[in-house]
């Protein structure tokens, strides 16, 4: 397989110089890219995950966390649906995270997403995350006049320290659950505002997909340049080597899933997860087994 594209070009462990408009929403080399080697490369890479997965399903003392942000119809749901494709259901989770409900609500911003991360051995998969709460919720401080917060009794009172706080939150929730044998990976699939355009004209366009249309989705989009803010932002305050972002171009959605299945493969390459070897009273007792599964008769 020809050398498509480096992952280190979309990799961020440090916010401070981040800019997101330094990051492209097409491949630099797009033009001399074939997307019949972008689909082998998906194909190959969610393979060799799949059987990297039953490994670190057999060790069971770590986990993979995949955070997947982005703009409507930047293509989510389709690029989780690629890269874990080879992987098999019992050692995966997806999540996808909606508005908090009342009950969601009535308890701090981390806890639901807590609760969703991944067990040992297992890949778990948000799509959406506790991001939402630095994004939407920052583009729309509204929100968090429901959220019951001490000190928060209008959208004036969420201030620069109010934010730097919730960052910081998050920060720390991840490096926790670094600590407990979690590797983090988080995407932003960096759409461009022209073709989230053409995505969305082709789901009122296409009447199998006009179940995908939402007005609320063309209405946000009025907030794009907050929202753009929000995510540099956002970036720039979590971004850490333990807990890394990808900026993945997202305007064609075969390289959307050939970087992050590529990352994906790499990570867990590095993890280079064992099959457990067994102890020695286990081991003493398979010619035992071996010798009564012969002796039964047919």
């Amino acid at each position: 397989m020809k050398n498509l594209f480096d992952t280190a070009d979309h990799l961020i462990t440090d916010g401070l110089n981040f800019s997101l408009q330094k990051h492209g929403t097409l491949l630099k080399n797009d033009n001399d890219i074939d997307k019949d080697d972008l689909k082998k490369s998906v194909e190959e890479d969610a393979e060799r995950t799949g059987k990297l997965q039953e490994k670190l399903y057999a060790e069971n003392n770590r986990s993979l966390l995949l955070i997947f942000q982005a703009m409507d119809a930047a293509g989510k749901d389709s690029c989780i649906e690629r890269v874990i494709k080879g992987v098999n259901p019992q050692g995966c989770t997806v999540t996808g995270f909606k508005a908090p409900s009342l009950v969601e609500q009535a308890h701090d911003f981390l806890w639901r997403h807590a609760k969703a991360a991944p067990a040992k051995g297992m890949i778990g998969v948000h799509n959406r995350s506790h991001y939402e709460e630095v994004l939407v919720v920052k583009v729309h401080p509204e929100f968090l006049l429901g959220q019951h917060l001490p000190g928060i009794q209008t959208v004036k009172d969420a201030d620069a320290a109010f934010w730097d706080a919730r960052y910081a939150s998050i920060r720390n929730f991840e490096e926790h659950l670094v600590r407990q044998g979690t590797t983090i990976l988080k995407f932003h699939l960096h759409m461009g505002r022209a073709a989230q355009k053409e995505r969305l004209l082709e789901r009122i366009d296409d009447a199998e997909k006009n179940w995908k249309f939402s007005m609320g989705d063309v209405k946000e989009r009025g907030h794009w340049d907050a929202y753009m803010n929000a995510y540099e932002a956002a970036i720039k305050a979590t971004a850490t080597p333990h807990a890394p972002w990808y900026v993945v171009p997202a305007d064609d959605q075969w390289e959307t899933r050939a970087i992050v299945s590529r990352v994906v493969r790499e990570a867990l390459e590095a993890m280079d997860p064992r099959i457990p070897k067994l102890s020695e009273k286990a081991a003493a007792e398979l010619p035992e087994a071996r010798k009564s599964l012969n002796s039964e008769k047919d």
